[in-house]
């Protein structure tokens, strides 16, 4: 759903959040925190949070084992932009009647293999007939209150870590067209496939100020909201950005998914863009992403510490901008 539609749906339903809710959708942020205290438990003092989250989509590749992968590695990730660590899940699944048999159990063994790698248990879940196939999970993590991480904390002066190369919305959608065939596609399913847990342990060495996993906002929807809950602006250098190996000529050819064109209308007045840049490099910066990196914010003195963690845990290093004094309206600059 765009990202404008969405605030403005919720900003006639949402109340005031419960003293227990710490982190709600009020923010925009990847899950919802919510503190165990004595009524539920735990011991006086206790820095124990719950962090949740649900998503569901369609099919994003052909190979019905890493569609459900994918499809769990997304979900999880919510829970790694917070600070945590899964806990459990339930699935969410809706297939249509006549859908293959094996196709589905293949779905579901990706999607639970995947839970399992990241240490978690898939405690149930709940199946539908649908029009089309849906695969996902709703999460629990585990969280410290001293250790979580959203997307309000970064401060100006800060610098942009971005944790996987962009470019999964041109590669599906040159997939879906017929462009790129399945074995092109694989190589790129298996990077949304890959869980954000190694880049959020890099993470926990360091002392990061904001965090956000980039999806279906893509990389400049979610900067957008780091930007407008952090009451700062975020600037990226767009040679900078990571692509993935063939996106920019997919990105030129037209192959960028609808969320490119709606995230760029959307955010028409939020984002300031430089005069001359490359078109296709904007347009895969503004794109959707599945199961992208982690975007991180963190100060410029702990930098080279974190790369060094990312590249012990072979996880891309890419630094993409710093965080600047909110200019005017704008929460993402592109130069």
């Amino acid at each position: 759903m765009p990202q404008g539609e969405l605030a403005q749906v919720l900003r006639d339903v949402l109340k005031p959040a419960d003293e227990r809710l710490i982190v709600g959708p009020q923010s925009v942020d990847d899950a919802g925190i919510v503190v165990l205290g004595e009524s539920e438990g735990m011991a006086p003092g206790s820095d124990l949070a719950l962090v949740q989250t649900v998503d569901f989509f369609p099919p994003v590749v052909d190979d019905p084992y890493l569609y459900g992968a994918i499809a769990a590695a997304n979900s999880l990730s919510d829970v790694y932009a917070m600070g945590g660590r899964p806990f459990s899940a339930l699935n969410l699944a809706g297939f249509p009647k006549d859908f293959p048999r094996e196709w589905m159990t293949e779905i579901y063994r990706g999607g639970f293999d995947k839970i399992g790698e990241a240490g978690a248990i898939v405690a149930g879940g709940h199946t539908v007939q649908s029009t089309e196939a849906q695969f996902g999970f709703a999460v629990t993590g585990l969280v410290e209150r001293s250790r979580l991480c959203t997307n309000a904390g970064a401060r100006a002066g800060d610098v942009l870590y971005l944790t996987k190369p962009l470019g999964m919305g041109a590669m599906t959608t040159a997939a879906k067209r017929g462009v790129v065939d399945a074995a092109a596609l694989r190589p790129a399913a298996e990077q949304m496939a890959t869980l954000n847990r190694a880049a959020a342990e890099a993470m926990g060495a360091v002392e990061v100020h904001a965090c956000t996993d980039v999806t279906g906002f893509g990389l400049v929807g979610h900067a957008h909201n780091v930007g407008l809950a952090s009451e700062v602006t975020l600037a990226f250098e767009l040679a900078r950005l990571p692509l993935f190996p063939g996106v920019l000529e997919l990105a030129a050819a037209g192959h960028c998914s609808g969320g490119a064109k709606r995230g760029r209308a959307g955010l028409a007045r939020s984002v300031r863009i430089a005069e001359g840049l490359e078109e296709a490099r904007l347009q895969l910066a503004f794109d959707a992403e599945t199961s992208g990196g982690l975007l991180v914010a963190l100060a410029a003195g702990d930098a080279a510490r974190f790369e060094e963690e990312l590249a012990a845990r072979e996880v891309l290093v890419a630094r993409v901008g710093e965080v600047r004094e909110r200019a005017g309206e704008a929460t993402v600059e592109l130069a």
